[in-house]
């Protein structure tokens, strides 16, 4: 029986993605990069850190990581404190009060950097139904790698095997799946660049899912 849901943040509870993407552009005019679609697309999942030391070596950056990552926050804050239409994502706050209601534990575990998963929690009210809150900067390595939904899953009251994760990335559901934790991927318009063939099951919409569905997954 399914007692713990770690969930990602960005494209399963917010979608922050045109935020990021606009910052992140605007940083790569800056630093004059070309960074293609596709190489962009590449990173999803990734956190900032690991996304910067990339760029960094891939074009000789001659800029500091730290230096680097400051400066996307700055646009990515500036943004999302000015944008109006930010929105939770279409049935995904039903399902975490139905969820939280019947005594299903709530774990986040996001590439985003605490700064802004703090951003996101308190603009839509969501720390009343999560245990804990998992930030992808303290992992020396992003998703693919599994660290952290290991970690989540470790801060879980039950066993790794009563968790489930749901993901909406390709790096996303393949770090789950190398963590030996049941996967649901969520196929949203925002997937569209992304390969959920490795999860478990997949989901179109988040009324599909619900406490007993959940409760019997795996």
């Amino acid at each position: 029986m399914i007692q713990t849901v770690i969930f990602d943040m960005d494209g399963v509870i917010v979608d922050t993605e045109p935020v990021h993407h606009y910052a992140y552009h605007e940083h790569f005019k800056e630093l004059n990069i070309d960074v293609t679609p596709e190489m962009y697309a590449s990173y999803t999942g990734n956190s900032t850190r690991n996304i910067f030391q990339k760029l960094k070596e891939r074009f000789d950056l001659q800029e500091d990581v730290e230096n680097l990552i400051l400066r996307k926050r700055h646009l990515f804050n500036e943004a999302f404190d000015t944008k109006e239409d930010l929105f939770l994502i279409e049935g995904v706050e039903d399902l975490i009060k139905d969820l939280h209601k019947n005594g299903i534990q709530l774990i986040l575990a996001s590439s985003a950097s605490k700064t802004t998963i703090e951003r996101v929690f308190n603009r839509f009210d969501l720390h009343q139904y999560f245990t804990h809150k998992v930030s992808g900067e303290d992992f020396p390595k992003s998703k693919p790698h599994p660290a952290i939904f290991e970690h989540a899953a470790s801060l879980s009251f039950a066993s790794k095997e009563s968790c489930i994760v749901i993901e909406d990335s390709t790096n996303g559901i393949q770090a789950s799946v190398s963590a030996g934790i049941f996967c649901v991927g969520y196929n949203s318009f925002h997937s569209k660049d992304q390969d959920l063939s490795k999860a478990n099951t997949v989901v179109q919409h988040f009324n599909e899912l619900n406490f007993e569905i959940i409760r019997d997954l795996n």
